[in-house]
């Protein structure tokens, strides 16, 4: 029965509906994507990728569709005029060709299309490969073994790798083709005995097969390059068996492939198998022998019994090659005689850790918000950043930084209007010194509120505080902005009197313009909006801002590169500018050691996933090539080459001329805020901790290696400690440097194996990496675990008096710095209290502690607890003379100790009472804050006094949780050093 015509010709109809639905959508996605490079100005890079695509997925296509389909095409031309016959009987192909054959032109049709996109997809995503391979720059760096510029390694040798499998697979996907349609249209049959083949068949199987082996010959003698990769000896690179038995193995196993080729070519003259047969044979037990068992044999009965001596110069290789690929190969290694007796040195006069930051970044997001957040639709980074800005005498001060920004509208208005129009961007820089709190333990801001006050804020000239590019989740989601010239719409800021908000009109040069029907079709179909279309807000004068987050932006116009995980603010020219890092890495640099980009850069900060954590792809070989900046307000992005001499990024500006700037084009400003990333210092010390060694057989020992301690504020001694920003003096220098610093300890043991901090201020010494080595015959130095384990045990009773009741105790950033000839440890205690008017818990800054050997001071301030340390001999003769009063005063003591004990329980109450208070009485809590400070010191004090059998040099307090008074936060705006709350 026939199929009615109508419905027949709904089908097609159908099918052409949807294909062109689905056609519209594609090109929406591609020409949004163009306008967003064109807004960016980036169109290069856009065109340069899309192009470069297209001709790789018509060349891989068109090659495979044509050495495929031509074989199979070949094949049927060839075939039997008889068919199966020629070999008498029939076949059980018959029924297979019957059942094809009135389709075969479809079938072909649909078979070649399917390809043609499976090959031309695989060879257009390899269109860095491409670029690299015809862009590419020389090192001016040869290999130790083949003695061959650096790039071939880098840049030819991944290419050659590429096309020999493209090859292999269309030759592979040619023989399997042209063997089923000379099977089905009778070329050869499988009968016994053995194979029956027609000449046609049989010429043409010999040649695919003779390709397929000659490919063989040619991959052999190609892979003797990629043994600079390899991993079978004590380190990568090309070990002893590779060298003397691997390299000669594949050069043979190329010459006898290519015999095999010839062999295999021979079939076209010579019928019947034995030929094929012998070079099949021959391949294959040449390619175990002589390509398996004889390297394993060289491994197991030469190098394993003398792997030192067989592989010690091999190792030099890996050592030198390893170094230079992650630029550690100037880092300057110095012995470092830490002093560990603080009576021993001559501390007086010694001011360079006095300022140095005790505001920690991890923790202070919460202090923040809560004390700057303004509106509950408003949030900061966590962790905040470290950046430097004057101080009112014009020196440079590590402050704490973070921008305000817009985490969306509240739940009960949260509808496309205000999402998109309303709720269109953040608002201001909060910022503070790193090294001073107010009278209440809180940051002393000199950049704060709504619109932006304090002296930074006229420091820096800062003229433009809006944020509609940041960091927050809010980000990842498009806006609409600047329709309204004359009646604005978007929340800039709220605002105590009139309508209780202050409304703006974007004016930025970012974003792409949707006045045009079409431009507004396309987004609506891009985000499945149709309000795009339908709303009368959106306008001629609107543009849509999407890829807001600095990182990802900078990742879309620069995909060549890999990005720090950790963009900062910075006022830059009166304007809020994200710093972002990015890197050109590889894992193609002959004998470098290869790691996990992730695992290398995981500390404490990714773990928590606050920042973004780094791919697990390996790689080899990394620099710091460019700084990127994204401007807060308007999106434009600019790329700098900071690593100009790096061959790979001048590959890339080859590829994309004019994308990146010259370094010379950074102005004096934002040269101001650059520091060394993060990501690259993590890289750098992981493979500092076993490549500080440079004598191979020392490196082979394994004696010396270090590793980076356990964050000992988190408790997990698996996860690393993060590297910390600050200013310190190392030794031989006069001048404070901005540096980024870590820590090492020997891999079995808690001592501290080493100290390491990089210059990190832009100018002559900027990148300058410094490692202190202690000597083990010296006096141990306790490392970070040991320091925090004896700051917890001695001070436990003091600081659990702080955290009771609505508080509890947060160790902050664990700090070592080289100081008075050794090491000293600085670390911030905050206690997280919980305000009244159901608000989050926040940390307030209540003490510091010091330890310098075995030497451990707690106070309210750091020059207090230095001095507990390094009091030498006045502090002596004050505790000789406390001792003697000691004796004569123990029933004077108790009751003191019974009086401040009786104080701290009144004056915590009090404390509690106003803070529980909706709002808060800070001015009764600063009151009860004060008493409470007086009622401590009097506490340890008295309790000092008491006898005891081993007298501290500072005693500890301890008193039942319902006596232990906790410390809050005063919203008195006095600035004192940093934990004075006296």
């Amino acid at each position: 029965m026939r199929m009615p015509r109508r419905p027949r010709l709904l089908l097609p109809v159908a099918i052409a509906l949807v294909a062109i639905v689905a056609l519209f959508f594609l090109f929406s996605g591609i020409y949004t994507d163009y306008l967003w490079f064109d807004s960016t100005g980036f169109t290069s890079i856009f065109s340069g990728v899309v192009l470069t695509q297209i001709v790789l997925f018509l060349v891989g296509a068109v090659l495979l569709v044509g050495i495929a389909g031509g074989n199979m095409l070949l094949a049927f031309k060839t075939r039997p005029m008889f068919g199966p016959a020629i070999f008498g009987g029939g076949s059980g192909a018959d029924r297979y060709r019957m059942a094809l054959d009135p389709h075969r032109k479809l079938i072909f049709i649909i078979g070649m299309g399917l390809l043609a996109v499976f090959s031309g997809s695989s060879f257009a995503g390899q269109w860095e490969t491409w670029l690299k391979f015809n862009n590419g720059a020389s090192f001016g760096r040869t290999d130790k073994l083949f003695g061959m510029d650096i790039s071939f390694f880098m840049f030819d040798y991944p290419f050659i790798r590429m096309v020999l499998n493209f090859l292999f697979t269309a030759v592979i996907i040619s023989i399997i083709l042209a063997a089923i349609t000379h099977y089905l249209y009778g070329g050869f049959r499988l009968q016994s005995p053995g194979v029956h083949a027609s000449k046609a068949a049989r010429i043409h199987l010999s040649v695919l097969l003779g390709i397929f082996v000659l490919l063989k010959a040619i991959a052999y003698w190609i892979d003797r390059f990629g043994l600079v990769f390899s991993d079978r000896g004590y380190v990568h690179g090309a070990s002893y068996t590779d060298v003397n038995a691997v390299l000669p193995a594949k050069t043979i196993l190329a010459i006898i492939a290519l015999i095999c080729a010839v062999l295999f070519f021979a079939g076209v003259f010579r019928s019947g198998g034995m030929l094929p047969g012998v070079s099949f044979g021959l391949l294959v037990l040449s390619a175990i022998l002589i390509g398996g068992v004889y390297p394993a044999l060289v491994e197991q009965f030469q190098v394993k019994p003398n792997q030192l001596g067989k592989e010690s110069a091999y190792i030099q290789r890996n050592i030198e090659a390893t170094r230079e690929a992650y630029n550690i190969d100037k880092v300057e290694v110095e012995t470092y005689n830490a002093q560990a007796d603080p009576s021993k040195v001559q501390a007086n006069g010694d001011t360079s850790v006095s300022g140095v930051r005790l505001l920690d970044p991890a923790l202070l997001g919460s202090t923040y918000e809560q004390t700057q957040r303004i509106r509950g639709f408003y949030s900061f980074a966590d962790p905040l950043d470290v950046d430097r800005y004057p101080d009112s005498t014009g020196k440079l001060v590590d402050h704490i930084v973070g921008v305000r920004e817009l985490t969306g509208p509240p739940g009960d208005q949260n509808n496309w209007i205000n999402r998109a129009l309303v709720y269109t961007h953040g608002y201001g820089f909060v910022a503070a010194p790193g090294n001073q709190v107010d009278s209440s333990g809180l940051p002393a801001y000199d950049s704060k509120d709504m619109p932006v006050t304090g002296p930074l804020v006229d420091s820096t000239k800062l003229k433009e505080s809006r944020i509609y590019y940041g960091e927050n989740e809010s980000a990842s989601e498009y806006v609409i902005a600047g329709g309204n010239p004359t009646k604005p719409m978007e929340l800039d800021y709220p605002e105590t009197g009139g309508t209780g908000q202050k409304n703006t009109t974007y004016t930025g040069a970012g974003g792409v313009p949707v006045g045009s029907f079409l431009n507004r079709l396309l987004y609506a179909a891009k985000y499945s909006e149709a309000n795009i279309i339908l709303s009368g807000d959106v306008n001629d004068d609107s543009k849509i801002l999407y890829v807001r987050h600095p990182r990802e932006r900078v990742q879309k116009v620069a995909p060549f590169l890999t990005l720090d995980g950790n963009p900062y603010p910075a006022v830059i020219d009166g304007r809020i500018q994200w710093i972002v890092d990015g890197y050109t890495t590889s894992n193609d640099y002959p004998y470098s050691q290869s790691e996990s980009l992730g695992d290398m850069t995981r500390d404490t900060s990714t773990d928590r996933r606050v920042i973004a954590q780094q791919p697990s792809d390996k790689i080899n070989y990394m620099r710091n090539s460019v700084k990127a900046t994204v401007d807060a307000y308007d999106g434009t992005v600019k790329l700098y080459a900071w690593d100009a001499n790096d061959p790979v990024l001048k590959t890339w500006s080859n590829a994309f001329p004019g994308v990146i700037r010259p370094a010379t084009e950074m102005g004096a400003e934002l040269r101001q805020h650059v520091r060394y990333p993060e990501d690259l210092f993590k890289v750098q010390r992981y493979t500092l901790s076993r490549y500080h060694i440079t004598d191979p057989g020392a490196f082979y020992g394994g004696q010396d290696v270090w590793n980076v301690p356990g964050d000992p504020t988190q408790g997990d001694k698996n996860i690393k400690q993060p590297p910390y920003y600050l200013t310190t003096t190392m030794p031989g220098s006069n001048t404070p440097a901005f540096s980024l610093t870590t820590t090492f300890v020997p891999r079995q043991g808690p001592n501290l194996a080493a100290f390491m901090a990089v210059n990190s201020t832009a100018g002559p010494d900027y990148g300058r990496m410094r490692v202190l080595r202690m000597p083990p015959s010296s006096t141990p130095i306790p490392g970070p675990g040991q320091a925090q384990n004896a700051f917890q045990s001695r001070f436990a009773g003091e600081l659990n008096l702080l955290g009771v009741g609505a508080s509890s105790v947060r160790y902050g950033n664990l700090l070592t710095l080289p100081y008075a000839g050794g090491l000293v440890y600085i670390e911030p205690v905050y206690i997280q209290v919980t305000a009244g008017g159901g608000q989050e818990p926040y940390p307030i800054l209540q003490r510091v502690l010091v330890s310098f050997g075995s030497k451990i001071g707690v106070a309210r301030t750091l020059d207090e607890a230095l001095r507990e340390v390094f009091g030498g001999e006045q502090q002596q003769q004050e505790q000789a003379q406390q001792s003697e009063t000691q004796q004569g005063e123990t029933n004077t003591s108790s009751t003191a100790l019974n009086s401040a004990i009786a104080n701290a329980k009144k004056a915590y109450s009090d404390a509690q009472k106003a803070l529980q208070a909706s709002p808060p009485d800070w001015d009764a809590y600063g009151d009860a804050q004060k008493r409470l400070d007086e009622a401590l010191q009097a506490l340890e004090g008295a309790n000092a006094q008491q006898p005891q059998p081993e007298p501290s040099a500072s005693a500890s307090p301890s008193a039942s949780p319902s006596a232990s008074p906790s410390a809050s936060p005063s919203a008195s705006p006095t600035e004192t050093p940093a934990g004075d709350t006296s």
